[in-house]
């Protein structure tokens, strides 16, 4: 592995020596400064495109723990996303729950738009009450646009409302500018009817691009959206005489099921399809094996089958060519700067390790130079004693296929300030240190 120390204040280019004219000692000692670097970046090249002839209008594969694009066709076209809107609408449901403004217990009531709203779904009457876990396993399981709905107006009060919430979140989670909600179904304005929103314009939608990143942001904060997605099918209420069957084909647990088995995929367990006739078929799935999880999205297939055969070739494509490379583990040492300079502590240095594990998905056999590896501290100056271990002292990045993955360098430990008299005395001595550096470079 090629390995770049990064200093800030140094250009990264060869090591270059400062020419002094002869000037008074104590000037030299005052205002020498030695520069060095140790080391050059080399150039990764971009992956080379490979072509899965998806029959899809558009298409995307992800890494779920990096954020890593490994296929894309048409990724950022804004299309109709139909159903798979409503993984924004899951988000900010399982924001509301973690913030404590909603509880799985609490009761919603139906309106007579959640009860009168078009597509699937139509489980609930006016009037009805179930507590918001009901709602949202209706939501995630069954793709229940009644349950959606009830669910929007008890956060936003009213739909509109809601997809403005939408909306901000979107802006948060950096989708592209071309990601927009005008509600929380995904749902067409003409299908809307008289429930259509006053204020937003236009329609939903979404690139296979932003579907990606809304999944890939769902699973890193609110992973507990599985608990509900993987489940193949479940009743509502316990009079109900038949279950909800998740429209989800590729599902592992359908393993065993007659009509779905052709098309259940290992450690396949989530995320959320769509259908309308604009949007044709959507698929945003996610699976995982040998500790490593995929997201997939196609987006305009022409039939339901066929969502699910496109999202295998994706899904097969990253499973069989990429693997996951762990380049250094949680509090293990970067190469490139395994100490940190810090001012006024009692030793001068700290040794740094990575606060979390730095790994990414790459095509299996790539070679350790593809991998180009940076280290950059925290100024000196700006790092003072006294510090706490796990406190941060700088970042490591890795850079593959044109893409960069940073991860906090954090102290291995406590670092206690100096007393006055030691740091007095290494006062004096970096002084005398620096005369005598600058005497010799003079010769």
């Amino acid at each position: 592995m090629k390995i770049h120390l990064a200093m800030r204040g140094n250009k990264l280019a060869s090591a270059r020596k400062q020419k002094w004219k002869p000037v008074l000692v104590a000037a030299l000692a005052l205002w020498m400064i030695p520069f060095s670097l140790l080391g050059s970046s080399a150039k990764v090249q971009a992956a080379e495109a490979v072509d899965l002839k998806l029959d899809v209008r558009s298409a995307v594969l992800m890494d779920a723990s990096t954020g890593q694009i490994l296929y894309d066709f048409n990724g950022d076209e804004a299309l109709p996303p139909a159903s798979m809107s409503k993984m924004m609408t899951e988000y900010i449901v399982l924001e509301k729950i973690k913030s404590g403004e909603l509880k799985w217990d609490e009761q919603v009531q139906v309106s007579q738009y959640s009860a009168d709203v078009i597509g699937s779904g139509d489980l609930l009457a006016f009037g009805e009450q179930l507590s918001v876990k009901d709602m949202f396993s209706a939501m995630s399981i069954y793709s229940a646009n009644d349950a959606t709905v009830a669910l929007a107006e008890k956060i936003g009060h009213t739909e509109e409302n809601f997809a403005k919430m939408m909306n901000e979140e979107a802006k948060k989670m950096g989708l592209s500018k071309d990601a927009y909600f005008i509600n929380a179904t995904g749902l067409t304005r003409g299908d809307l009817g008289k429930y259509a929103p006053k204020e937003l314009q236009g329609e939903t939608k979404m690139s296979a691009k932003d579907s990606a990143k809304l999944a890939y942001t769902i699973l890193k904060e609110h992973k507990e959206v599985l608990d509900f997605t993987k489940i193949p099918a479940q009743k509502l209420r316990a009079s109900d005489k038949a279950p909800m069957i998740n429209w989800n084909w590729m599902l592992e647990g359908n393993k065993d099921v007659l009509n779905f088995k052709k098309y259940a995929y290992q450690g396949l367990d989530g995320l959320k399809t769509g259908h309308t006739d604009e949007a044709g078929y959507c698929f945003t799935g996610t699976a995982e094996r040998n500790g490593m999880r995929l997201i997939s999205v196609v987006m305009g297939t022409k039939s339901e089958p066929k969502r699910f055969e496109e999202t295998r070739k994706l899904l097969d494509y990253g499973f069989n060519g990429f693997e996951k490379k762990v380049l250094v583990k949680e509090g293990g040492e970067v190469a490139a700067l395994p100490t940190v300079k810090l001012t006024k502590g009692v030793s001068k240095t700290v040794k740094a390790v990575t606060g979390s594990e730095l790994s990414l998905v790459a095509k299996k056999g790539a070679k350790d130079e593809e991998f180009v590896q940076e280290a950059q501290a925290i100024e000196p100056a700006k790092l003072v004693a006294p510090l706490k271990k796990g406190d941060k002292v700088g970042t490591a990045t890795v850079k593959y296929n044109d893409q960069a993955y940073t991860v906090d360098l954090v102290a291995a430990e406590d670092v206690e300030k100096g007393s006055f008299l030691r740091l007095f005395f290494r006062g004096i001595g970096e002084f005398f240190a620096n005369i005598g550096t600058s005497i010799k470079n003079l010769f």
